[in-house]
C-alpha cells in the first residue's frame, strides 16, 4: 500500500515559476535550478545525503525577489571526493560561473569545504549548517561501507530515513521531513550508494585560505542527525567565524524555518560584498534571468532521462516564458508560519514508495498513517540475507587471518 504526499502550495507555485535544468557534463547529469539576476554573483546551495535541488525551494524564491542569484544542485553521481572536485568545476565552468558563495548542509556543507580546499580561488564565502569536517565517524558506524554500491535501493532509503528522528515534532518541523522523505523516495539506488559512499569515504578537511571571516556557521540547538561533536569541530576549527544559531529548526531548517534562514544568508551575503540587484527583479529582460544551457523542465518531473538538452544557451539566459516575465508573489500558503490559511485545492500529490500515508486537513496540518506495506515481508527477508552474506564474509576474512597469524608464528 503506498502513501500519498500532498506537496505544499508555495512549492506548487516554485514549480510554476522557476525552471528545471537537466544538463549531462561528460559522464555526469547535473541537474539544478538557477534564478535571480545574472550580473550578481551566486550562492550554491549543496544538499544533504537526503536533500535534492528541490530542497532549497524556499530560499530561491525568497532571495531572488530580493535581487540576488540562487542556484541549486542535485549531487551527481560520484564516488569520491576527488572525483566530485573536478565535476563541480566542470559544472561551475558549463554554466559560466567563477566565483562562488556556497551554502552546504550536512554533506553539503562538508563537500563545499573540500571544493574551498582544492579550488580556493572560485570560493568567496561558505556557509555551513549542521556540517562536519571528517567523515571517520561515519564510516565505522556502517562496517558495510565496502559493499554499499551493491546495497539494494530499499536497505539504502531505509538506512538514510533512519538518520532522521522519529517522533513527534512541531508542525513545521513535521512538514520539513515530510518534504524531505518524499524527495528520498525519488532518488535511485545509484544516487543513494554514491552518496552514501562520499560520506563514508575516508577524506578530512584540511587548511583553508579563506579568511574565518567569510564563514558564517548556522546550526540548530535541538537536535540533529550530525552529532553535536563533529558540529562542535567545525566551530572549532573557524574561531572568527560568524555563529547564527537556530534555536529550532530541526535536520532541515531551510525547510522549518526559512524567514530566519534566508535572514542570516541575506546577512552573510552583505557581509562579503554582494550587492543584490532588486532593480533587476521586477523588469527582467531576456537573458538576464539566472540560467544556462539545459533542458527546461517544469512539467512532469519524474522524467528523469537526459533528453535532447539544448546548448545554445551555454553563454545567454534560458529562454522560458517565466523567467523574463515579473515574478509573481507567491500564494498566502507560501508562508512559512501561516499553515491556516493554505488551501487544500492548491496541493499536488504524489506517490511515495514508504511506509507513511500523509493525509491533508482543512487548516493544513498533516497527519500520520503507520501502515504495512505488502513489500515488508519482502524487504525484511532481502535485509536477512544481506546482511547475513555480510557478516560471513567479515567472519571468513577473520578466520583466514587468525590461520596466517598461527602459520607465521610458526615458521617463526
Amino acid at each position: 500500500m503506498k502513501g500519498v504526499f500532498s506537496a505544499p502550495g508555495d512549492y506548487v507555485h516554485f514549480k510554476s515559476q522557476v525552471p528545471l535544468h537537466k544538463i549531462p557534463i561528460g559522464t555526469k547529469q547535473w541537474r539544478y535550478y538557477d534564478f535571480g539576476p545574472k550580473a550578481v554573483p551566486p550562492l550554491i546551495c549543496l544538499p544533504g545525503t537526503a536533500g535534492t535541488a528541490d530542497v532549497y525551494y524556499k530560499q530561491i524564491m525568497s532571495l531572488s525577489m530580493k535581487g540576488y542569484r540562487v542556484i541549486s544542485v542535485d549531487i551527481p553521481r560520484v564516488w569520491h571526493h576527488a572525483e566530485w572536485i573536478q565535476a563541480f568545476e566542470k559544472f561551475l565552468d558549463a554554466i559560466d560561473v567563477h566565483h562562488i558563495h556556497l551554502y552546504g548542509t550536512s554533506l553539503g556543507g562538508f563537500l563545499a569545504q573540500l571544493f574551498a580546499q582544492h579550488r580556493p580561488r572560485r570560493v568567496r564565502s561558505l556557509v555551513l549548517s549542521n556540517s562536519f569536517l571528517e567523515t571517520q565517524s561515519f564510516s565505522a558506524a556502517m562496517p558495510w561501507a565496502p559493499i554499499v554500491s551493491w546495497t539494494p535501493s530499499f536497505l539504502l532509503k531505509r538506512y538514510v530515513l533512519t538518520g532522521i528522528r522519529d517522533g513527534p515534532h512541531e508542525p513545521f518541523i513535521a512538514d520539513s521531513v515530510d518534504f524531505v522523505v518524499s524527495q528520498v523516495e525519488t532518488l535511485s539506488r545509484e544516487d543513494l550508494a554514491s552518496r552514501m559512499s562520499l560520506t563514508t569515504d575516508d577524506a578530512s578537511v584540511g587548511p583553508l585560505l579563506l579568511s574565518d571571516s567569510f564563514i558564517t556557521i548556522m546550526d540548530t540547538n535541538d537536535y540533529c542527525a550530525i552529532p553535536l561533536q563533529l558540529k562542535e569541530q567545525v566551530s572549532e576549527r573557524y574561531p572568527e567565524a560568524r555563529l547564527a544559531s537556530l534555536k529550532t529548526g530541526g535536520d532541515f531548517p531551510f525547510l522549518s524555518r526559512p524567514d530566519e534562514v534566508n535572514l542570516h544568508l541575506q546577512l552573510h551575503l552583505r557581509r562579503v560584498g554582494v550587492e543584490a540587484r532588486p532593480d533587476l527583479v521586477h523588469s527582467i529582460p531576456k537573458g538576464d534571468i539566472g540560467g544556462s544551457p539545459s533542458k527546461e523542465n517544469d512539467g512532469d518531473e519524474s522524467d528523469k532521462s537526459p533528453k535532447d538538452d539544448t546548448d545554445k544557451d551555454d553563454r545567454g539566459g534560458s529562454e522560458n516564458p517565466s523567467s523574463e516575465s515579473e515574478i509573481s508573489p507567491a500564494p498566502e500558503s507560501s508562508e512559512s508560519h501561516n499553515l491556516d490559511n493554505q488551501p487544500v485545492e492548491s496541493s499536488e500529490g504524489c506517490n511515495l514508495d514508504n511506509e507513511i500515508n500523509l493525509y491533508v486537513f482543512p487548516g493544513g496540518f498533516l497527519k500520520e498513517k503507520h501502515v504495512v506495506p505488502r513489500e515488508t515481508s519482502v524487504h525484511f527477508a532481502w535485509e536477512y540475507i544481506v546482511l547475513s552474506h555480510v557478516l560471513r564474509y567479515i567472519s571468513s576474512l577473520y578466520i583466514i587471518i587468525l590461520n596466517y597469524s598461527f602459520e607465521f608464528r610458526q615458521v617463526v
